[in-house]
């Protein structure tokens, strides 16, 4: 009887922690592992969840049929992708190549893996395309329960811009509501946050969908006050560039109740700097090297 009651507590205190637990530091792999894989791929997000990252950060974008894929540009990019008949193009070209212009089942015939990435030299080579959200989202959680075994959360960026409303993508609140609508049906809402550049994006989430974490990205050089009044109210997330960052920044955030997640962290070095100005956690091409990075700290807190 005793060992029963000690296995039900210990369940018990599993399930609770399991519902509530947020990272205390988060390794996010930044379009899965781009220093690894094609960019915002599947096997980009398998590798980053083998790689041990507590969450994955993917980009998306809209198609001309209203199907949520994922992809950094909202167009398709020269320096990753071929045609369907398999060849080139030049950079100049590239916005004619405009993924809301295009169906999902053109955007699919599309090798935006086997080009490679000249900025990336480890990453691996292979014939993939840019995937839906929910092609992406099956994929992982079916390799969480198989392999892995713990779930993550999914850091989601809509990228979108005034400039680029109903010409590359639809305007804030029609390509949000998309998005929130395809989310629900796949994944609980704690294991989510929303991320935008375009603060009117993160806005129109703040007000229609309160209960959803929200992370500010930016990468100018205002003072964390003006970006934070130019928002309008104070997100679960605060990610700069990492460069911009000192430790009075993070001190003032963490102040304020919000997590500081820099991007985009690929050096060691850079890794263990941030680590020492006490950042919640970082968004890094190669969760590999994080991996590395945490063990090191395990190792030296024994």
């Amino acid at each position: 009887m005793k060992w029963i009651l000690i296995f039900v507590l210990t369940v018990g205190i599993f399930n609770t922690q399991a519902q509530s637990y947020i990272p205390r530091f988060d390794i996010q792999g930044h379009r899965g592992a781009r220093g690894l894989r094609p960019e915002n791929t599947i096997p980009a997000f398998l590798l980053a969840l083998d790689s041990g990252v507590t969450t994955l950060e993917l980009d998306l974008a809209i198609t001309k049929d209203q199907k949520v894929v994922v992809s950094h540009e909202p167009w398709m990019s020269a320096s990753i992708c071929k045609t369907p008949e398999g060849s080139a193009f030049d950079s100049k070209d590239e916005r004619k190549y405009n993924i809301y212009k295009m169906t999902y089942d053109q955007v699919r015939h599309w090798d935006c893996g086997s080009k490679g990435n000249n900025s990336f030299p480890q990453q691996q080579k292979m014939t993939t395309s840019k995937p839906l959200l929910s092609d992406v989202i099956v994929a992982a959680e079916n390799h969480i329960k198989s392999y892995t075994r713990y779930e993550v959360d999914y850091n989601i960026e809509l990228k979108s811009s005034p400039e680029g409303d109903n010409k590359f993508h639809p305007s804030p609140q029609v390509f949000s509501d998309l998005v929130y609508k395809l989310i629900d049906e796949y994944l609980p809402w704690d294991r989510v946050v929303i991320q935008c550049f375009d603060f009117r994006v993160l806005r129109y989430w703040h007000e229609k969908y309160p209960d959803v974490r929200l992370s500010a990205v930016v990468d100018n050089k205002k003072t964390i006050e003006e970006n934070l009044d130019d928002l309008g109210f104070m997100p679960s997330i605060y990610s700069p560039y990492y460069k911009l960052l000192t430790k009075e920044d993070v001190k003032w955030l963490h102040d304020k109740k919000i997590r500081v997640i820099p991007w985009t962290v690929n050096e060691t070095n850079d890794m263990l700097s941030l680590k020492g100005m006490n950042v919640d956690g970082f968004i890094t091409d190669y969760p590999d090297r994080a991996a590395k990075f945490k063990r090191t700290l395990n190792l030296k807190a024994r």
